[in-house]
């Protein structure tokens, strides 16, 4: 019951941060994506830490847990940083591209530091997940995906890729039976650090100023329902479930972003998207399969 729990939850996840994609496109492009995303942390922080310092249980378990936390939200935070600073030289069709590979590299370091196997079967299941990921990113126009090339921004994003999968790992590696609600807030109070850490070495100006009340509607989405309750719910399922399980949820995230485009925006799908869809549906439906009948 548990862990068919903990599946809902990350499910939950994966559409919310697939909204995410729509309110960043809403949210003006006059001020730098770090700046954004350390003001997404601020808010976050300061609604999840009242809870916590309203409540003496809470409160004692803040010099325990923030160090950990300290290191989980430097992998959090290392993938925004690196993805916004790879966009600078690179599309997002690339970052896209290459985001597919997290549930692979995730398992490969599961095999080095939680001794868990992968198996020809689960390889298979992988490259499946890549391909109908791939197949939703570029709309099955096989041209398009041919010219791609990567650059050394590309490169860049690799290191964001590797820091999404030690966050992953990191969650579960460092959980010591901790409240998910203290857990939670001191990453996003770890994340506002090394947000504002990246802002100053980038030497990225706030200019909060130049935001419209309409980009602050999108900024309070992205703060509470896609940092604030996303943290939450990653760092709960990721008790219950591995890095394997929980990566390979990112195969639907393509396929979230198009059929949210459907229904915020009216965008239709085409027979083409559904089919990748499809293909991304079956291959986290396999691996979680695969997970389940190991444990059983």
């Amino acid at each position: 019951m548990e862990t068919l729990k903990a599946h809902g939850l990350i499910l939950l996840a994966t559409f919310l941060i697939a909204g995410s994609f729509i309110a960043s496109a809403n949210v003006t492009g006059q001020v730098h994506p770090v700046s954004l995303n350390l003001l997404r942390f601020v808010i976050a922080s300061a609604c999840s830490l009242p809870a916590v310092l309203l409540n003496k249980r809470y409160r004692k378990q803040i010099p325990s847990v923030f160090p950990r936390s300290f290191i989980i939200s430097f992998f959090y935070c290392g993938y925004f940083v690196c993805l916004f600073a790879a966009l600078l030289t690179t599309t997002v069709i690339n970052t896209g591209t290459l985001y597919t590979l997290t549930p692979f590299i995730t398992a490969l370091l599961s095999v080095v530091l939680l001794k868990q196997a992968i198996g020809l079967k689960r390889t298979l299941v992988y490259i499946l997940g890549v391909v109908g990921t791939l197949w939703v990113v570029f709309k099955g126009d096989l041209a398009a995906f041919q010219s791609l090339s990567l650059n050394s921004g590309d490169m860049l994003f690799m290191l964001g890729v590797l820091s999404m999968c030690g966050y992953t790992l990191a969650l579960k590696l460092l959980y010591r039976q901790d409240s998910v609600v203290v857990l939670t807030c001191c990453t996003l109070m770890g994340g506002t650090i090394w947000m504002a850490l990246a802002a100053i070495a980038f030497g990225i100006p706030l200019q909060w100023n130049l935001l419209t009340p309409g980009d602050y509607v999108n900024l309070l989405y992205l703060a509470i329902g896609t940092t604030l309750v996303t943290s939450y719910l990653f760092q709960k399922a990721s008790i219950t479930l591995t890095p394997n399980n929980v990566t390979a949820y990112i195969y639907l995230s393509p396929a979230c972003v198009a059929v949210l485009d459907y229904v915020v925006n009216g965008i239709t799908l085409s027979n083409t998207i559904l089919f990748g869809i499809v293909l991304s549906m079956v291959a986290t439906f396999l691996l979680q399969a695969m997970s389940y009948l190991k444990q059983k």
